[in-house]
């Protein structure tokens, strides 16, 4: 299985390559085995009003709404030119999201497996980002910015991640839905950056005035109950 995922993506890359695109995938390498640890109970509601459905997860303290934003909302990342080869929205529309190649900026970025995401762990620097409501993630989802969410490049989306603050030591566990940060006209090192969480996770990380810390990023185990 693994092979057979190794040799897709690698032609994948050729083909790009032909095409004059650029291909980035996961710059980091994840751990060998699995990760270790807690296993976080995932406890799911569901709240149905005026004929909309949200969906709530609660993971220890932490406590997340989920609902479906509609199809003609902005994304909160309107540069995503494709998703799986096909309008980012139509691939929303289709379920078909979740570790999709995707291209911004004439970019071709590769998420890694579900398989491998659970053993994902890096440091590195981390921003924030807000939208007004009426803005749509990359996986269809209402942005929420008082939610605890995240946006990553290379992650399947959704997932359950772990982010400490390495400046100060505060923790909390993120819903990434979303894709990015990527590098702007005002600033291509924005790129560089992790993940690009929330204004309410940078509030509770406490990096909301600074704007960015350093933090570490890691997959958590979770089971469903």
């Amino acid at each position: 299985m693994q092979k057979r995922l190794y040799s897709h993506l690698f032609l994948l890359g050729v083909f790009l390559a032909m095409a004059g695109c650029a291909v980035l995938s996961a710059p980091f390498k994840v751990a060998k085995g699995t990760v270790t640890g807690t296993v976080w109970v995932v406890r799911t509601t569901y709240v149905v009003t005026a004929g909309t459905t949200k969906v709530i997860y609660r993971i220890g303290e932490f406590t997340y709404e989920v609902v479906k934003a509609p199809i003609d909302w902005a994304l909160t990342h309107e540069e995503i030119e494709s998703i799986d080869g096909l309008p980012a929205k139509e691939a929303i529309r289709q379920g078909r999201v979740k570790a999709s190649p995707y291209v911004v900026g004439g970019k071709t970025y590769v998420p890694m497996s579900p398989e491998a995401a659970q053993r994902y762990r890096e440091e590195g620097i981390a921003s924030w980002y807000v939208y007004e409501s009426g803005r749509m993630t990359a996986n269809g989802e209402a942005f929420n910015p008082n939610g605890l969410t995240a946006a990553h490049k290379y992650l399947p989306i959704p997932m359950f991640v772990q982010v400490t603050n390495l400046e100060n030591g505060k923790s909390i566990i993120v819903r990434v839905n979303d894709r990015g940060p990527f590098p702007s006209g005002q600033n291509q090192k924005s790129g560089d950056r992790i993940i690009d969480l929330s204004l309410g996770a940078a509030r509770r990380l406490g990096f909301y005035v600074k704007g960015t810390t350093m933090v570490r990023v890691e997959a958590i185990q979770v089971k469903e109950e």
